[in-house]
């Protein structure tokens, strides 16, 4: 049972990456979309493989008081350093630069919120009983984040109606594997 209770998160986290363009870390003003595609996926990948470590240190029966509040800390820097990279990124130079960077903001203070859910199950932990209830929680926040990266690049998505967007994550470094297909 515990197995599969650490398992969730890491698959909440494989979600987010197959339904994600990417994310976050450049400037405030206007970027220049290559650059803006970039950094959003840089910072997405970083934030992810990030996420997925910790939530790897609590399989193979490592769950304890100290080892789950160890992976909510990493989780909490992690997403904390994720919303700095979201907020610094600026708009892209395209058509609809401003909405863009309007999801992007959006989803930042969704993060913000997600993050102190985080700290809230990491400050509720007190023995065994105490560590699988905070693993449920942090799945269950998990699934949120997943939700809310996939809404905000469906809405990336809508808002590129010349395709310079699609373009840019295309042609991205950064972002190759982490942009769907269709």
């Amino acid at each position: 049972m515990r197995r599969c209770l650490l398992v969730i998160p890491v698959l909440a986290l494989a979600l987010v990456a197959a339904g994600c363009g990417g994310s976050s870390g450049s400037s405030s003003g206007t970027t220049a979309t290559a650059d803006w595609a970039d950094s959003l996926c840089s910072s997405f990948t970083t934030w992810k493989d990030s996420m997925t470590s910790a939530a790897d240190s609590l399989k193979g029966g490592n769950l304890s008081e100290d080892s789950v509040k160890s992976a909510i800390g990493d989780m909490k820097s992690a997403t904390n350093t994720f919303v700095d990279d979201l907020e610094g990124l600026g708009k892209p130079d395209t058509e609809a630069g401003q909405q863009a960077k309007e999801s992007v903001d959006k989803l930042s203070d969704e993060i913000k919120t997600d993050v102190d859910d985080i700290e809230s199950a990491a400050s509720k932990v007190s023995g065994v009983s105490g560590a699988v209830a905070a693993v449920t929680s942090v799945t269950t926040t998990l699934g949120t984040m997943s939700s809310q990266v996939s809404s905000t690049f469906d809405e990336l998505q809508s808002l590129d109606a010349k395709g310079e967007l699609e373009n840019a994550f295309k042609q991205s470094d950064s972002c190759s594997g982490l942009t769907s297909t269709g």
